[in-house]
């Protein structure tokens, strides 16, 4: 039951051991992180998933996707934890901690009632729906000044779903119990509500750093349905957009000073005349006068002493074609070599194949990828 819980989870590789009867061969995917997976008939089925590069490393590829100018200084402090839900929790309880120390931040929230007393101003459809023309009560909408705001939601959102994961240490629970008294006055968000949205803003700026963390945890913890009856409770982070979202992030910044403007998941590449197979690579920078300039594709995998898949280049390939380009970028996170070039034959296009080597300092790592943006400029046409 449990390799079968597994499988269908396809949070893992599960199948059944060819040489050993009741045994079942389990291999990580692109997913890391902890979660329990409830079976029915009885019986809980824990996996821990540790991620191939260190926990502050991974912090780092976070925070500075998030927020490349207000993180690549800062050293988010995951406590010496080397698992991912343990680091997670004791950052979240921090940064929650300092945004919380001068108190709870307010704010005006729209609010609509029934009311013998008038404030604000009449609902007035609704009022001629409801009461038939009677002035009393009123159905009223009004501004109130008040600490139940979006950022204060998804704060104790945040904190209650870590409480209800195992894995997190007592000390960090604790701690996170505290958060949660704090937030006491709240609006607690009914599950599987849309989350409340939030700008970043002058007068919010001390919340920033704990609010981007309270996202991350609510959009990788779940406790959701799977096929079979299966109930999942877990933190999980996918790997593949994580780096993806890193590299995007550093060839724009590094791009920025160039001109152009950079379009992240492109959503208007299409392959044929028709506009009917669309394609979305991850990263295109374009001239201000819309004209492609370059194309990248970001791919957490690991170099074989073969080399890469081959359906990378066809799909960098196809990217090239439709945009026009003569060179296309691969970005890998581990490679037998730094760069690798492929010469399209009789279109002369030249696909480049790029290694990063994520435990690299991070002065390194963002080096190589300012290198990465020189060479794009240089190759545009």
């Amino acid at each position: 039951m449990a390799g079968r819980a597994l499988a269908a989870s396809r949070i893992v590789d599960a199948v059944p051991d060819p040489y050993e009867p009741g045994l079942w061969r389990l291999r990580a995917g692109s997913k890391v992180g902890a979660v329990a997976l409830d079976i029915p008939g009885g019986g809980t089925v824990r996996l821990r998933i540790t991620p191939k590069v260190p926990t502050e490393r991974l912090f780092f590829l976070l925070g500075y996707s998030l927020d490349p100018r207000g993180w690549r200084d800062e050293e988010v402090d995951v406590a010496g934890y080397d698992e991912l839900l343990p680091a997670f929790a004791h950052a979240v309880e921090r940064q929650t901690d300092r945004a919380l120390r001068q108190g709870l931040l307010q704010g005006y929230r729209l609010t609509e009632a029934t009311a013998f007393v008038v404030r604000g101003r009449i609902r007035e459809a609704e009022q001629v729906q409801r009461r038939f023309g009677a002035p009393l009560p009123a159905e009223i909408v009004y501004d109130e000044f008040t600490t139940d705001i979006a950022e204060n939601r998804i704060l104790r959102a945040a904190v209650e779903r870590l409480l209800r994961l195992s894995g997190v240490p007592r000390a960090v629970r604790t701690r996170l119990l505290h958060q949660r008294a704090r937030l006491a006055d709240v609006t607690p968000l009914v599950r599987g509500q849309t989350l409340p949205r939030w700008r970043p803003n002058r007068l919010n700026a001390r919340y920033h750093n704990a609010l981007k963390l309270a996202d991350l945890v609510l959009e990788g913890a779940s406790a959701e349905h799977l096929p079979g009856g299966l109930r999942m409770n877990g933190f999980l982070l996918d790997m593949n957009k994580v780096f993806e979202d890193f590299v995007c992030v550093a060839l724009r910044e590094a791009l920025a000073a160039y001109g152009g403007h950079a379009t992240l998941q492109s959503r208007n590449v299409y392959l044929d005349e028709d506009d009917a197979i669309r394609m979305r690579p991850d990263f295109v920078w374009y001239a201000e006068t819309g004209v492609p300039l370059a194309v990248a594709d970001a791919k957490y995998k690991v170099g074989k002493p073969h080399g890469y898949p081959d359906a990378d280049l066809y799909q960098m390939l196809a990217y090239c074609t439709s945009l026009g380009l003569e060179e296309g970028h691969l970005v890998y996170a581990k490679g037998n070599a730094s760069h690798v070039a492929h010469v399209v034959r009789r279109s002369g296009i030249a696909l480049h194949q790029h290694a990063l080597d994520l435990g690299q300092p991070r002065s390194v790592l963002l080096s190589e990828m300012t290198a990465l943006a020189a060479r794009m400029v240089r190759s545009r046409p």
